[in-house]
């Protein structure tokens, strides 16, 4: 008989503090889709994570701040995460940005082969897409396996009912498939893993203790 296949694990996090905050609505959406689609989400915020503008000074004489620590424990308690992150300005915002380069130090590098799934909503008609370009730069820099459909949620002032559900239902099957292809994605990763490679910074660059960042797992 087959071994039983445990729930996944997902981090789903909101990339803005803002109370009340549109991606913290589809953040929420996202996580009951996780639940209904029989994993567990873990849920948090931006604002869980604290950590000072980094400073390379201040990475060599305090360490690695508190913050980052816990973020890169929670995506290492977790299968995948998903990030549903405001558009700021055509791009990523300034604190989401920063804990990526925080974390960015860290070895094992905790963002290495991890799956991730990315989405944002924005009053905007573009949804925060514009912004999820932006991001998948650092993150997929890092080793992180982004999912392929990421999801914007446009003119999202209007896009949510009463009871935080989004008012049209195409819309909101598509972000639930989105969710549940994503999943199958992650269990397949993670029951049956693929061979694991060198990560390397700058492919073609020269060793140089200065500058090496190479991870072999």
């Amino acid at each position: 008989m087959a071994a039983e296949i445990r729930p996944m694990k997902y981090l789903v996090m909101t990339g803005s503090g803002r109370q009340g905050s549109f991606n913290a609505r589809l953040a929420a959406l996202a996580a009951a889709a996780v639940e209904a689609n029989g994993g567990t989400a873990d849920r948090a915020r931006i604002t869980d994570f604290p950590v000072p503008v980094y400073d390379g000074d201040l990475e060599a004489a305090e360490g690695i701040p508190a913050g980052a620590v816990a973020f890169k424990d929670r995506l290492e308690a977790n299968d995948a995460f998903i990030l549903a992150c405001p558009e700021y300005n055509a791009s990523v915002p300034g604190s989401v940005k920063n804990l990526i380069d925080w974390i960015s130090r860290m070895r094992p590098q905790p963002l290495h082969q991890r799956q991730a799934l990315i989405m944002s909503a924005s009053p905007s008609m573009a949804g925060g897409n514009r912004g999820l370009w932006a991001l998948r730069v650092p993150l997929e820099h890092l080793g992180t396996r982004v999912y392929p459909d990421m999801f914007s949620l446009a003119s999202a002032h209007a896009a949510f009912g009463d009871d935080g559900k989004l008012l049209d239902d195409p819309l909101a099957k598509r972000l639930d498939d989105n969710v549940a292809g994503f999943m199958e994605l992650v269990e397949a990763a993670v029951v049956f893993p693929c061979v694991r490679h060198a990560w390397v910074e700058f492919l073609g660059e020269r060793p140089d203790p200065a500058t090496d960042r190479v991870q072999i797992e």
